[in-house]
């Protein structure tokens, strides 16, 4: 397999872009990086290439650009022969989609679909794509199959549920196109090293930077979002994937992409088969952080389902791909990463 191909990563600086950027250049693949920096910062692209070292360094590009903006994506196109495209780039937060819909629409879909029309126009018809647990909304059942069917509950999930239906539409119609959906479940953790880590703006949507920042003196409590729900604890029930894992499952989804000819478009869950509780999680935080983490118990989010979690066979099966890592891992290294970076990719403000 010649991994000397160039690979287009969108949203390549965020905190799943970054992981998997370091895998693929660990592979021997060439990287661009395309991304906005609406919920990243370039201070992560440079912290890339630092532990990568020099010499792999050289295969990686970063653009400064939106893909809402065709003229930033021919930009690329049209100098660049990419062999296959990751597509990260979009906003992901539920109860901000809840608030603001419109905004989700135009950023995920729109650009999307920019993306995929630029893609057609240059012959690069290769394409993993970045999707959500969110599109199986309120399973009837658990662990989540990927033949269930999908509802999605809320207007982030439904974004991705569009954009799979969409991809599905594109390769129906035309045969050329090899596309993997992945449907991940709840990424957390971070590069062992320390180095690379989820730093979002504002206030976090996810359980675990928003545990970390109370760790760390940014926040003075973790809001944990229903405590009534029908599970054992009452807290609601997540399957949590460390990013490395993560990270893993796409390089092994493009290698399938450029050896396997007649694949159509699949999709494949990316999680560890396992539920843990929000209140599970924040034990085994305190556990290994030596930090103890006040809790507010607030009520249910809008959108919020009370459990769910993959079923990972399919991806064990097709992909020869499985989650290493457990919740003490995932909670080792994002402690790691806090306590070495309390204000994420910046110095304090």
């Amino acid at each position: 397999m010649d991994t000397t191909e160039r690979v287009l990563v969108t949203g390549g600086a965020g905190f799943i872009g970054t992981h998997t950027v370091v895998q693929l250049l660990k592979q021997g693949f060439k990287v661009s990086i395309i991304d906005n920096l609406d919920n990243a910062v370039e201070e992560a692209v440079h912290r890339v290439r630092e532990l990568v070292g020099p010499q792999l360094s050289e295969n990686l590009d970063f653009h400064l650009g939106d893909i809402r903006k065709v003229e930033d994506l021919e930009k690329l196109f049209s100098h660049n022969k990419f062999a296959v495209v990751i597509h990260f780039a979009g906003l992901k937060a539920v109860a901000e989609s809840v608030a603001h819909p419109m905004r989700y629409f135009d950023n995920n879909l729109v650009g999307s679909i920019n993306l995929y029309r630029i893609m057609a126009k240059y012959n690069c018809k290769k394409l993993v794509f970045s999707s959500s647990a969110t599109v199986y909304g309120q399973p009837n059942k658990i662990p989540c199959v990927e033949d269930f069917e999908l509802k999605a509950m809320n207007p982030y999930g439904r974004t991705k549920l569009f954009l799979e239906q969409i991809a599905q539409d594109i390769q129906t119609s035309d045969p050329e196109w090899r596309i993997i959906l992945l449907r991940y479940f709840n990424p957390v953790g971070a590069h062992e090293s320390g180095k690379l880590g989820e730093d979002p703006k504002g206030i976090p949507n996810n359980l675990m930077p928003y545990i970390t920042q109370v760790a760390v003196g940014r926040l003075p409590e973790l809001n944990v979002y229903g405590h009534d729900y029908p599970t054992h604890d009452g807290s609601a029930i997540r399957d949590y994937i460390h990013v490395m894992d993560l990270a893993d499952g796409h390089v092994v989804a493009l290698q399938k992409l450029l050896e396997c000819k007649d694949i159509g478009c699949v999709a494949y869950n990316l999680g560890t088969g396992h539920g843990t509780s929000v209140l599970e999680m924040v034990a085994a935080f305190e556990k290994v952080s030596g930090k103890k983490i006040p809790v507010k118990l607030c009520p249910r989010r809008p959108g919020d389902a009370t459990a769910v979690y993959a079923s990972t066979e399919k991806a064990q099966k097709e992909l020869g791909w499985k989650a290493k890592y457990g919740i003490n891992e995932m909670c080792r290294d994002q402690w790691k990463w806090a306590s070495q970076n309390p204000w994420g990719y910046t110095s304090k403000p």
